[in-house]
């Protein structure tokens, strides 16, 4: 597994986790949530970049993501590779 960004902020209510990127990410990829309380994988199902749907963000990007589960902010976000 690899860091692909960090939460840095979590809308509770819709379920949206806010990640800066350090490495590209796609819908449909497979990352998981670590650190600070959190600690679960999830797929990629929706990615929004100023509140446009995307299918692929670059490092750098600021993107929401819909969390499965409650995440915080400061929590890694690992890209989980294929075997």
């Amino acid at each position: 597994m690899k860091p692909v960004g960090k939460v840095t902020h979590y809308y509770d209510k819709l379920g949206v986790a806010i990640v800066e990127l350090a490495a590209g990410l796609k819908v449909g990829d497979k990352i998981k949530f670590e650190g600070h309380g959190s600690d679960f994988e999830q797929t990629v199902s929706s990615m929004q970049v100023d509140h446009e749907e995307v299918k692929q963000a670059k490092k750098g990007d600021v993107v929401g993501l819909q969390a499965t589960g409650k995440v915080r902010e400061g929590a890694i976000v690992l890209k989980v590779e294929a075997e």
